[in-house]
């Protein structure tokens, strides 16, 4: 059973709409897909809907990345299993949107400043329905030929400590955690294995997520070394929180694909071990093996 909880839409920073990722999730064969788009549920209502007319079961988790800071880093913080609709996360995720919007045009009238004008209006075009992020600037300036790829774009002027960079104001993990619990979620640490520190403030990064009553951490998702992934597998344990794994899938490309090499450490504890959903799937899977 392929299980992917960690996937965007065009409603964030993804290149496709709800309907072209669930179309793609049946093609890869996933059995469950978190939606998972950044500090906005939008799109959920959208995918739930379209899953409804397909003959192949699909379930769809619906989830949210939380943008949130930690001693200057941005740290992101998933959201799985949430009420969705519920009115209080909802007012609560428009705030995040809000700073996206107050960073946003910082960071344009940085970029005006270092000769690359108008990029603000260009990036809500590419945005579209979504929340605006520094992807959205970042291919902009590679569409404008301003620089050569992405990676050129935060080394010139994105990245911190760049021409264009602006520290957003996020939230604290401690908030994200209990939006999350408030909603009814789960708490996961996304990709820790992919943040730019060093392996002791990665560990002190996974011991403060735990104190902050998070629930569990991605031991799997995209790029990682055996070595790694030991190491995460390690801290999950060590920490006592369970494991999640999530393909982070943004659009089709060579190096990540939606439940590919997901599988989990068989010595830790899923995330998804206490829904019933997922225990009644695996139940389903295994008599028809």
């Amino acid at each position: 059973m392929k299980i992917d909880l960690h996937s965007h839409t065009y409603y964030s920073d993804g290149h496709l709409s709800p309907k072209e990722l669930i179309d793609r999730a049946h093609s890869m064969q996933v059995d469950v897909l978190a939606i998972t788009d950044h500090d906005t549920v939008q799109g959920i209502d959208e995918a739930l809907a379209y899953q409804k007319q397909l003959k192949r079961p699909l379930h769809i988790v619906p989830g949210v990345e939380i943008s949130t800071s930690w001693h200057n880093f941005d740290i992101h913080v998933l959201g799985l299993n949430v009420d969705h609709q519920d009115t209080d996360f909802l007012q609560q995720l428009e705030l995040q949107s809000l700073e996206r919007d107050r960073r946003a045009q910082q960071m344009s009238d940085k970029l005006e400043k270092a000769g690359v004008a108008n990029v603000l209006e260009d990036a809500k075009a590419l945005a579209g329905v979504g929340q605006l992020t520094r992807a959205h600037f970042a291919r902009v300036l590679v569409n404008r030929q301003v620089v050569k790829d992405f990676d050129s774009v935060f080394k010139k002027y994105l990245g911190k400590g760049k021409r264009a960079h602006v520290k957003p104001k996020w939230i604290s993990i401690q908030q994200a955690v209990s939006w999350i619990h408030q909603a009814g979620g789960k708490a996961v640490l996304a990709h820790p294995g992919h943040y730019d520190m060093t392996t002791k403030w990665l560990k002190r990064l996974v011991a403060e997520f735990a104190e902050a009553g998070g629930d569990g951490m991605e031991v799997i998702h995209s790029h990682l070394s055996p070595e790694r992934k030991k190491l995460l597998a390690e801290l999950a344990a060590a920490h006592g929180l369970n494991s999640s794994s999530g393909s982070d899938f943004h659009y089709p490309n060579r190096w990540t694909e939606l439940g590919k090499n997901l599988a989990l450490p068989e010595q830790l504890v899923p995330i998804w071990h206490e829904w019933a959903f997922v225990n009644h799937l695996m139940q389903t899977d295994q008599q028809h093996t």
